[in-house]
């Protein structure tokens, strides 16, 4: 059934339209910047996750991330074979597991962080920086609701 408005049938006007393919166009980006290093914006984030805590469990760090706990597994099971963490039977719950950046994975995180910073600065280039601020205030205002 058409409305006879064709603007509105236009996806670029939708905000969640606009909201995925934006992220879908920086994660490529930041995918491309961090093969050099043999991670993924995935892996990344757990990385990053491991770096601003104390060693946590795989569950917290996939709580942390948002992501399920098969997910967290597997993106932690590359990241081991990778020798960038270190998974170890927590001495309070022998059930769970520790995760900890070993230090070649500390090493991938500071590049991957510089990389990831540039990659970012370079997205939002074409807002200027005081409007990119603006832009992350209210996403984070949208996310705090």
């Amino acid at each position: 059934m058409s409305t006879g408005n064709s603007d509105a049938a236009d996806p670029h006007d939708v905000l969640g339209y606009l909201l995925k393919h934006a992220h879908l166009q920086l994660t490529a980006r930041t995918d491309e910047a961090l093969k050099p290093l043999g991670i993924d914006s995935k892996d990344f984030g757990a990385l990053r996750v491991l770096a601003h805590r104390k060693p946590a469990s795989q569950l917290q760090v996939a709580q942390r991330l948002g992501i399920d706990r098969t997910t967290m597994v597997a993106i932690l099971d590359v990241l081991e074979r990778q020798g960038l963490v270190a998974r170890r039977p927590d001495p309070e719950d022998r059930r769970r597991n520790i995760v900890e950046l070993t230090d070649q994975g500390v090493r991938t995180c500071a590049a991957a962080e510089a990389a990831y910073r540039e990659t970012e600065s370079a997205f939002l280039a074409v807002l200027g920086p005081r409007a990119a601020d603006q832009f992350r205030r209210t996403l984070r205002a949208l996310l705090e609701r």
